[in-house]
């Protein structure tokens, strides 16, 4: 029996466990999710984590049939390609979309992303056929924008009429009239997802908001993931968010290579921004004065 360890128990499935799970019930293997009561009879057990603030499950036993990957165990390991390419088992989560990558690593450096060092350069990873089963689809790649083949799936998600998220976020700086009447092209399952992590991006994304706008692309509400190292600086990118009617989500930085965790200030102030009630009903002040 095949046991499969989602270390991170969050709310988003695992996608490399699906693979591994698609791969070994196509040998005839008996897969299940791991649970230490059934620690014994696993013949082998792959433990995936994504995020490296996930602690260790004490639960996982400690011998050679463990097999562990993900970033969040600092594992550079990659599935084989028999894996990687192979039809995800959906039914491992119950899931009711399909979710998968088109392109693999990005041309940019940010400091504080994994990807880079991980993925290296931004190139072709898959159609969107390969992993494609319902109407509506999650991709992750992060930055699609940046390869010509990711350009080119856009018109292909068009006219195969599914809902998508981009839910790493679409990189600003590359929407062009082009790019924004593609975009305006495709059904969107989330809102539009972008991107200002430092001050520099403020004026492309107004630029990139307005021209998705005007080419009629929906919903018309965006969202914007905000990296907050400096709160000050962060504040201001927030409140020039709110001003473009694109709703902020603040990220509180986090080094994973540098075990530099987030500052209480720093998630205080991403609770404000994101418990919407609260952002809505006070500012950063008055905020803090109540926690005060």
């Amino acid at each position: 029996m095949i046991g499969l360890h989602d270390s991170d128990k969050t709310k988003f499935p695992n996608l490399a466990l699906m693979k591994i799970s698609a791969w070994h019930k196509k040998q005839g293997d008996e897969v299940k999710m791991f649970t230490p009561d059934l620690s014994n009879k696993y013949n082998k057990i792959y433990s995936s984590k994504v995020f490296t603030f996930t602690a260790e499950d004490n639960g996982l036993p400690d011998d050679e049939r463990v097999v562990k990957g993900g970033t969040g165990y600092k594992n550079k390991s990659e599935l084989p390609e028999f894996i990687e390419h192979i039809m995800p088992d959906y039914t491992l989560y119950s899931l009711d979309y399909s979710i998968g990558f088109l392109t693999r690593g990005c041309v940019r450096s940010c400091p504080w992303c994994v990807v880079p060092e991980k993925e290296g350069k931004i190139r072709k990873h898959a159609d969107i056929t390969e992993f494609l089963a319902h109407k509506q689809a999650v991709l992750m790649d992060n930055n699609v924008l940046a390869c010509d083949f990711g350009v080119d799936q856009l018109e292909k998600i068009a006219r195969l009429e599914i809902k998508v998220d981009f839910n790493q976020g679409l990189d600003a700086r590359l929407i062009d009239e082009s790019i924004a009447k593609r975009l305006a092209k495709i059904k969107w399952l989330k809102p539009v997802r972008l991107a200002c992590d430092q001050k520099s991006q403020m004026p492309v994304v107004e630029r990139a908001v307005r021209l998705l706008r005007e080419n009629g692309c929906t919903p018309r509400q965006y969202f914007c993931y905000v990296l907050v190292k400096d709160v000050n600086d962060a504040l201001e990118r927030v409140e020039f968010l709110r001003n473009l009617k694109v709703d902020p989500f603040a990220q509180p930085y986090r080094d994973y290579q540098n075990k530099i965790e987030p500052t209480k200030e720093q998630k205080d102030f991403a609770r404000w921004v994101n418990r919407k009630q609260i952002f809505k009903s006070c500012t950063w002040e008055e905020y803090k004065n109540r926690k005060k």
